[in-house]
C-alpha cells in the first residue's frame, strides 16, 4: 500500500505532466496555424521594455561596483602611499605631527567615501533590481496561463461544434475554461497595473543613484583637496627651513673665510688674491656666468651631456661656447656646490629651463 504522501507527490506529478504535454500540444496547432492564438501587442511591448529595464539595471550595478572596487584599489595605493611618506619622513623635520594627523585624515575619508558608496548608491540599487526576479516568474506563469487559457477555449469550442454533443464533457470543459480564463486574467491584470509603473520608476532610481554618486564625490574630491593643500603646505615650509638652514651654513662659512681674508692681508699687500690670478676680477662666480637658478623638480639626466637635478639644488647657468648649440629650452650650467667645492667647470651639463627658477 503506497504511503499517503508518496501518492500525493506522484499525483501531482501525473498533472504536471500532463499540463506541459497539453500546453506542448497547443503551441503546437497555433504554430501549425490550426489554433488560435490570445495575442495582446500592448503587453509585449511592456513585457519587452521590461526585460530591457532589467538588462540596464543589472549592468548598471555591476559597473557600479566595478567602481567601489576601484575606490577600494585606490584607497589601498593611497593608504601605501601615506606609510612610505610617514618611514621616510624624519621626526625632527618641521611637521612630523601634523604630517601623522594628515595621513591619518586622509585614511578615513577613503573609508567614508567607500562606504557612502556602498551604503546609498549600491544598496538602494540593490533594493531596486531584487523585485525583477519575482515579476520575471509571474510574467513566465502568466504566459503558461495564457497557454492554458487558449487549450481550455479550443476543447470546448470543439466539443460544442461536435456532432454527438455530451452534454456532462460540455459542462466540464466549459467550467474549465472559466477557472482557466480567470486565473489567466487575474494575473495578466495584475502585471498590467505593474509594469507601466515599474518602467516610469526607472527614471528616479537612475537620478537618485547618479545625483547620490555625484554628491558623495563632490564632497569627497573638496575635503581631499583641503587635504592636500595641507600637505603641499607642509612640504613648502619644510623646504623652505631647509634652504634657511643651508643659507645659515654658507654664511657662516663665509664669515669665517672674510676673517681669515682679513688676517692674511697684512702679510704682502702688494700681492693680488690667487683668486683673481685663477679666475680674474670675481673669483666666486665661473667664467661665462649668467645667472643662478633653483630647481623646482628631480630630473634625471638622460644623456651624457645632461645635469642630473634635484629639488632645491641651485645651479649656475653660463653662457654657451656657441651660441648656435643651444636648444630651445634647454640651458647650460653647473652646480654650485661643485663650483664652490671644487672650482671646476669641466662637468658642465644642459638641463631642461622649465624644470627650475631664476634666484
Amino acid at each position: 500500500m503506497a504511503e499517503p504522501g508518496k501518492g500525493v507527490t506522484a499525483g501531482k506529478l501525473a498533472i504536471n505532466v500532463q499540463k506541459r504535454l497539453t500546453r506542448a500540444q497547443e503551441k503546437v496547432m497555433q504554430k501549425l496555424g490550426k489554433a488560435d492564438e490570445t495575442r495582446d501587442v500592448a503587453f509585449e511591448e511592456m513585457v519587452s521594455n521590461f526585460n530591457k529595464q532589467m538588462t540596464e539595471g543589472t549592468k548598471l550595478q555591476k559597473d557600479l561596483k566595478a567602481y567601489l572596487t576601484a575606490v577600494k584599489s585606490m584607497h589601498d595605493a593611497s593608504r601605501r602611499l601615506q606609510d612610505c611618506l610617514a618611514d621616510m619622513y624624519e621626526p625632527d623635520w618641521f611637521g612630523k605631527e601634523e604630517m601623522d594627523a594628515l595621513a591619518e585624515d586622509t585614511d578615513t575619508l577613503w573609508l567614508d567615501y567607500h562606504q557612502s558608496i556602498a551604503d546609498k548608491s549600491l544598496s538602494s540599487l540593490d533594493t531596486y533590481l531584487a523585485q525583477f526576479p519575482d515579476i520575471k516568474a509571474r510574467i513566465a506563469k502568466r504566459d503558461r496561463k495564457m497557454v492554458d487559457f487558449d487549450s481550455a477555449r479550443h476543447h470546448f469550442a470543439s466539443l460544442q461544434k461536435g456532432k454527438k454533443k455530451d452534454e456532462a464533457k460540455v459542462a466540464k470543459a466549459e467550467e474549465d475554461l472559466g477557472r482557466a480564463q480567470k486565473i489567466f486574467e487575474e494575473l495578466n491584470v495584475e502585471l498590467q497595473d505593474e509594469l507601466p509603473s515599474l518602467w516610469e520608476n526607472r527614471v528616479g532610481i537612475y537620478v537618485n543613484s547618479f545625483q547620490s554618486l555625484a554628491g558623495q564625490q563632490e564632497k569627497f574630491h573638496r575635503e581631499m583637496g583641503k587635504l592636500s593643500q595641507n600637505l603641499n603646505d607642509i612640504m613648502t615650509k619644510l623646504e623652505e627651513q631647509r634652504e634657511l638652514k643651508k643659507g645659515g651654513t654658507a654664511a657662516a662659512k663665509t664669515g669665517d673665510g672674510a676673517k681669515s681674508e682679513e688676517a692674511n692681508h697684512s702679510e704682502s699687500a702688494s700681492s693680488p688674491p690667487k683668486s683673481a690670478v685663477t679666475n680674474g676680477a670675481d673669483g666666486d662666480l665661473p667664467p661665462g656666468f649668467i645667472y643662478k637658478v633653483k630647481v623646482i623638480h628631480d630630473y634625471a639626466a638622460t644623456d651624457g651631456d645632461e645635469l642630473e637635478l634635484k629639488m632645491g639644488d641651485i645651479v649656475l647657468a653660463l653662457a654657451f661656447d656657441n651660441p648656435d648649440e643651444q636648444d630651445d629650452g634647454w640651458l647650460l650650467g653647473v652646480q654650485e656646490t661643485h663650483w664652490l667645492q671644487n672650482k671646476d667647470i669641466s662637468v658642465k651639463g644642459v638641463f631642461p629651463e622649465n624644470f627650475t627658477q631664476k634666484v
